[in-house]
């Protein structure tokens, strides 16, 4: 298959959506994986600039989606829309969301972490199957979350962390969707990697209670799939346990926070990261179709002087609104 990385929120959306046509064109039944990077936070004081941006990433996403098998937007920040949120907040991390190379280094391990299902030769994952799995009843658009890096504290198993998330949900949003709190999956990827294989299973003596399920597992395999149908019983999930964690060695910024960094300089790192196919897309693509609505195209001359016809905005709202409605909640594998 083909991954492409493009920016959303400029003029190389539409360059991706070319190129995502041109290989569906000249590989067909190839699976077409798009990523589309945002900047992190931006400005009010800029009004043509962000009307520039919410324009291109909503054209962005309405063709790379006709095109592309799966697409998955990537940014720190917290909305894709016109009204500014603030970046996302990683608790172990101390970044500068202003700073291109601390967002593309934080961007990047969460992209390492999740494209590992359909990268690793042991992998019986397809990026086509992978796709299929995601993008199923026209959902094309799926999201990405991240813990960068997963707190597996010293002494501490898998399942002990993992029963003391409490349900809440593990990673940190990185498509600008919102908060997932309260949102539906529908299908989900999951990767866990740079645990310890002696840390997968609890080692608690014979004879004690168990706390939880979970460490009654006797593979880290187990234990990760155990976690996944209690959070998400009635969701299609697909986990990968690696063992090989994400090198944050030199040149990747320093950018952990002092209790990860307090005795040696941090070169590796576990992180748990996933894609999904979430309800959430539902209340961000009809906010930017809604966001859209509300302009005067009028004002924004110089924006269809580069060939965009009124008749292409009317047809993207369409298209926005028929995407949009393919997440609204109950409609999944297992309804």
């Amino acid at each position: 298959g083909f991954q492409i990385l493009c920016d959303l929120h400029d003029g190389f959306s539409g360059v991706g959506a070319k190129a995502a046509e041109l290989l569906q064109d000249e590989y067909s039944g190839r699976g077409i994986i798009t990523w589309g990077l945002l900047p992190g936070p931006y400005s009010l004081g800029e009004p043509q600039r962000n009307i520039y941006r919410l324009l291109n990433t909503a054209f962005g996403l309405v063709h790379l989606a006709a095109y592309s098998s799966l697409v998955c937007p990537l940014s720190l920040g917290g909305s894709l829309g016109l009204r500014p949120q603030p970046p996302v907040n990683f608790p172990y991390l101390h970044y500068d969301a202003t700073l291109p190379f601390h967002c593309s280094a934080i961007l990047a391990t969460a992209l390492d972490t999740v494209t590992v299902p359909y990268r690793l030769h042991s992998s019986p994952v397809s990026m086509a199957h992978l796709a299929a799995m995601l993008s199923f009843s026209g959902k094309k658009v799926v999201t990405a979350g991240a813990t960068i890096p997963f707190p597996l504290a010293p002494g501490q198993s898998l399942p002990d962390t993992l029963v003391q998330l409490r349900g809440a949900t593990p990673w940190t949003p990185l498509s600008a969707c919102g908060d997932p709190s309260g949102t539906r999956c529908f299908a989900q990827s999951v990767v866990l990697r740079g645990i310890d294989r002696a840390c997968h299973t609890s080692q608690l003596t014979p004879g004690i209670p168990l706390p939880s399920l979970l460490h009654a597992c006797t593979t880290g395999k187990e234990v990760l799939a155990q976690y996944l149908q209690q959070q998400q019983p009635q969701v299609v999930s697909s986990s990968h346990l690696l063992l090989t964690p994400c090198r944050v060695d030199p040149p990747y910024p320093h950018l952990f926070s002092s209790s990860l960094s307090q005795q040696a300089a941090v070169e590796s790192i576990p992180v748990f990261g996933a894609l999904c196919s979430s309800s959430s897309l539902h209340r961000t693509l009809g906010a930017l179709a809604k966001d859209i609505t509300k302009l005067d195209m009028r004002r924004w001359a110089s924006f269809m002087d580069a060939g965009v016809e009124q008749d292409d905005v009317v047809e993207l709202l369409q298209e926005l609104g028929s995407l949009a409605q393919c997440y609204q909640e109950g409609d999944s594998l297992t309804d």
